[in-house]
């Protein structure tokens, strides 16, 4: 693959045309909201900005269910699209405002989307940024993926699963390195579960539950060992077909050569 550090002035101004629609976007929802003192609605940095937000939103939630759940996905996506730090208080705020199954359906739907999007900003525009950002992961990508072309599904499922390769980095990449479409949004759908999971699995409006929101001093409090080595494990069901084909091929290869001699 040859190196494209060049970034067209063409390309650059698709990309700010691009922000400015989701900016435009962002802004419309904020002026439909019904009026209120807004002056806490930021993007959460940290765990002390996250609970200001959700302690204001909770009950705004239950009156405005339809403009947060708007607003929610408007943010999300936008982050993803352009690669914005911060999508983990995302995932921690939906499950405290929905609680565990609709705070996860609210995740796996707003990081697919976002990552779609940013799936296909890349195609158009995102040569010159992966190859500037990251040439060196960018060349192991495209390695692994023209290896596992057959069980591409398998090994994307893989990826997403296990922190192996940054979601960000996958988003950006893919279309770069001729995945798919329709294998990067079902990976992307199906491989995001159980991270987000481990992310809104406590329903924060019931402490007994686990860790309540308030309890967080880190966010290594909700990626404990056992949540890790159980997103690695599952990786590995997810990457075994892709393993046992690979040398049920050897062994065709090695049986053929066999019978030659």
């Amino acid at each position: 693959m040859a190196r494209e550090d060049r970034f067209p002035a063409w390309e650059a101004a698709l990309l700010a045309g691009v922000a400015a629609v989701f900016a435009a976007g962002l802004v419309g929802v904020y002026i439909s909201m019904p009026h209120s003192d807004y002056s806490f609605l930021k993007l959460p940095r940290n765990l002390q900005d996250l609970k200001v937000l959700t302690d204001h939103l909770e009950d705004y939630t239950s009156d405005y269910t339809v403009q947060v759940l708007v607003g929610y996905c408007a943010v999300y996506i936008f982050m993803q699209t352009f690669m914005i730090p911060g999508t983990i208080f995302m995932s921690l705020l939906a499950g405290a405002l929905f609680g565990q199954l609709g705070g996860l359906a609210l995740v796996v739907f707003a990081a697919t989307a976002g990552a779609s999007s940013c799936y296909f900003l890349s195609k158009l525009v995102g040569k010159p940024l992966v190859f500037s950002l990251w040439p060196d992961k960018l060349m192991f990508f495209q390695k692994q993926v023209a290896k596992r072309r057959e069980k591409l599904l398998n090994y994307m499922l893989f990826l997403r699963v296990t922190p192996t390769l940054p979601n960000t980095f996958i988003n950006f990449a893919s279309p770069i390195v001729d995945v798919p479409y329709h294998i990067f949004f079902l990976a992307t759908a199906i491989g995001l579960i159980p991270a987000a999971y481990v992310t809104v699995r406590l329903p924060f409006s019931e402490p007994q539950a686990g860790i309540a929101l308030s309890d967080l001093r880190s966010l290594n409090d909700l990626y404990d060992p056992q949540s890790i080595a159980l997103l690695f494990l599952i990786g590995i069901v997810s990457v075994t077909p892709t393993l046992l084909s690979k040398n049920e091929t050897q062994a065709k290869a090695s049986d053929v050569a066999a019978s030659t001699n």
